[in-house]
């Protein structure tokens, strides 16, 4: 069947870009991939898969599959072109090209980012002893990745002397790193390399020994520590720690004070930490308390004590402390208390203060806490909160480095408000901007409008939607309207500034958060309420958040589109297939929609470390309520919206196969004329191509596929 073109024709002068005036072409048939049907059986059930080969990674069919997709694509997408340039240039042209971090300050240096004019990758540098003085280049990511189609520089780590500095590499884009160690005197490198690992590692006190994470080569599982003295053989690297539970994952990291060292197992529901004195690297790491179902902690250091958030006896979580030694729960103090209506998310420690992230009416607040006397006790009536102003924001914690300081370095940002860094004197309660976002082409903030909404949910719920828009938009449905969630792991998307956004409010769209079940913006029951089985709450949530605003005139229910990405995709599949009459557009990105084969596969990555997420299918009331939403596994035939997807062919977290089965099927299932497209890129993993420019080329084919389908008035 020939695809019909007729949306591509579309006029888009109301939205302020107009598509080539070139005649369009006549499309050729789209790739069909071909069939090779695959029975899998469990529980008595036989699904058969007909696209399962399209898994094999070396398979020059299934490479040909791909690049014929792509080229599929280029086609349709062929009279956007021009647009799609339009776009670019115009979110490339908003980004400072010279942009730079804030300095912060340890050990007598300043250390901070940069890029160059033109650079897609940052140079790390540092000054000694005054921000002025003349800068150290560390590492220039630039240089490191000439010659590279992916370059990922990640785990710079500068040692206790300042002298030495740990950082991993990663080339394909697979989340394999090479580690390697630099002489930050001389700029050379040591002859040593570690292969295959991750990013993660910390620096003992003695400046020589590097504790560092190694994964399982097929699952990607993080699952041994190793312990590596710098200028020896890797391969005399000593053990430290494995972790032999597949469902857990293990890391190392250092203490803010510089104390400890902590060696930490985790999974959905549980937790365990190992501590040991980071002056005493060759010592034996002990059990903070040991894991337990159903109990997750975490571990900081200040002083005499360990200070813990748990969730013992607190779904919402509370922070406790216990003397430094202790391994039973009994010697735990508490510091803040556990509240119904509250969500305790993150904190800092300081010597004279503990600063803490609370959730609380669907929004996010910061709360200072002084620390009084020898113990360091609290008293709730001496806490304050930060003011900010807004409807609806993002904050978070900003290289706070040390203990021995009374200011908070903080960042804050809104749907309105570009990223903004300051420091906040916690005795005078007086706050510095540092530096916002510059952001070029000539934005002002003030022609735009922010606002939070409550979406009822079927079953009763209400649902926190974060909008925005132009100033004067008439609630009239005849605005366009793009409507993101994620909803899954008890993330929460909280609103914030992204500036190639602007390109598509400036046509007239206007754009959603919608804070749906999965994620924790209404504290951990929101989560609870949208996992396992109750995991089709997050779909519907989104459904009645789309309805809603087509309810209240914010778009029409002609021009409503939806994005996501991840278990986002998995979102994106399943309201595709459940109400595929809401959705004008799709773009579904590096989408998790073949669940239930996944998850029956513990070969791949992230698979049994996610039961407590999504369920065992192995289990039979899993397998049948998973297989319920899956979305491969419920295509039917039918009418669809238009979708985008994509994938990266060296993706880790979501194998490209998923994608590429997901539009294989769905092309001989769909009955109607909407546009299937799917790119995969060819030279990237999950998180899309690398470098600050070049990424935002999928975003110009993203936003352009939308605009192409608002329609005419």
């Amino acid at each position: 069947m020939r695809l019909a073109i007729a949306a591509l024709a579309v006029s888009v002068s109301l939205i302020g870009c107009a598509m080539e005036d070139a005649q369009v072409p006549e499309l050729p048939d789209p790739p069909m991939a071909a069939k090779q049907p695959k029975d899998l059986e469990i529980h008595g059930d036989v699904r058969v898969d007909d696209y399962y080969w399209l898994n094999e990674r070396e398979n020059p069919e299934v490479i040909a599959y791909l690049e014929a997709e792509n080229a599929y694509l280029e086609t349709v997408m062929a009279p956007t072109a021009t647009l799609q340039q339009e776009l670019y240039d115009e979110i490339v042209g908003r980004i400072k090209q010279d942009d730079a971090s804030v300095p912060y300050e340890k050990g007598g240096y300043y250390y901070y980012w940069r890029y160059p004019e033109g650079g897609e990758y940052q140079i790390w540098a540092r000054t000694k002893g005054a921000v002025e003085a003349d800068e150290q280049i560390l590492f220039d990511g630039n240089v490191m990745a000439e010659g590279e189609g992916f370059f990922s520089l990640r785990g710079v780590d500068v040692s206790p002397g300042h002298d030495l500095a740990a950082y991993a590499v990663d080339t394909v884009g697979r989340r394999k790193y090479t580690r390697r160690f630099r002489n930050l005197e001389t700029g050379e490198d040591y002859p040593e390399s570690i292969a295959d690992v991750t990013p993660n590692g910390a620096w003992a006190n003695d400046n020589k020994s590097y504790f560092y994470t190694r994964q399982d080569l097929e699952t990607l599982r993080w699952d041994q520590i190793y312990r590596h003295t710098v200028g020896t053989d890797p391969s005399t690297d000593v053990l430290v720690y494995e972790e032999a539970d597949e469902e857990f994952n293990t890391f190392v990291f250092k203490t803010k004070s510089d104390g400890f060292l902590v060696i930490g197992s985790t999974q959905t529901l549980s937790s365990e930490y190992r501590v040991l004195e980071a002056d005493n690297p060759t010592g034996k790491f002990r059990v903070v308390h040991p894991r337990e179902a159903d109990h997750e902690y975490s571990v900081d250091h200040l002083g005499d004590h360990l200070y813990i958030r748990t969730n013992w006896k607190a779904p919402n979580f509370r922070l406790m402390r216990a003397p430094l030694g202790s391994t039973d729960k009994s010697a735990w103090e508490e510091v803040l208390a556990h509240r119904e209506d509250t969500y305790l998310g993150g904190y800092e420690l300081f010597d004279d203060y503990l600063v803490a992230t609370e959730r609380r009416d669907a929004l996010l607040h910061v709360r200072v806490q002084p620390l009084r006397g020898k113990g360091k006790q609290v008293d709730p009536g001496e806490a304050h909160y930060l003011d900010f102003g807004e409807a609806a924001y993002d904050a978070y914690f900003n290289d706070n480095v040390r203990t021995d300081t009374k200011v908070l370095r903080y960042s804050y940002t809104s749907l309105t408000t570009p990223d903004s860094v300051f420091d906040y004197d916690m005795a005078t309660r007086e706050k510095t901007l540092l530096k916002e976002e510059e952001v070029l082409g000539g934005f002002d903030k003030t022609n735009y409008v922010t606002e939070r909404v409550e979406a009822p949910a079927t079953d009763g719920a209400l649902i926190p939607v974060s909008l925005v828009y132009r100033k004067g938009l008439e609630k009239d449905g005849k605005s366009p309207l793009l409507l993101y969630a994620y909803g899954s792991y008890g993330a929460t998307i909280d609103p914030s500034f992204r500036s190639y956004r602007l390109s598509l409010l400036d046509r007239g769209f206007v754009y959603a958060i919608a804070h749906i079940r999965g994620g924790q913006v209404r504290g951990r029951q929101w989560y609870e309420d949208g996992k396992l089985f109750k995991k089709k709450n997050t779909f519907t949530d989104f459904i009645d958040s789309g309805r809603y605003l087509v309810e209240q005139g914010y778009t029409g229910s002609d021009r409503l589109f939806a994005e996501g990405g991840s278990a986002g995709g998995l979102l994106m599949g399943a309201v595709t297939n459940m109400a595929p009459d809401l959705w004008k557009g799709v773009a579904s990105h590096v989408p998790f929609v073949d669940v239930v084969t996944t998850m029956l596969d513990d070969s791949i990555p992230l698979t049994t470390g996610e039961y407590d997420e999504w369920g065992n299918p192995n289990e039979k009331e899993y397998y049948d309520y998973m297989l319920s939403y899956s979305p491969y596994d419920q295509l039917k035939a039918g009418a669809y919206p238009n979708i985008l997807v994509t994938t990266g062919l060296a993706d880790s977290q979501v194998q490209y196969w998923e994608p590429a089965k997901y539009v294989a099927k769905l092309r001989t299932l769909k009955d109607d004329d909407t546009l299937l497209l799917l790119k995969t890129n060819m030279e990237a993993g999950h998180g899309g191509a690398s470098g600050r420019f070049r990424r935002h080329q999928d975003t110009a084919l993203t936003y352009a596929f939308f605009l192409q389908l608002v329609p005419k008035g």
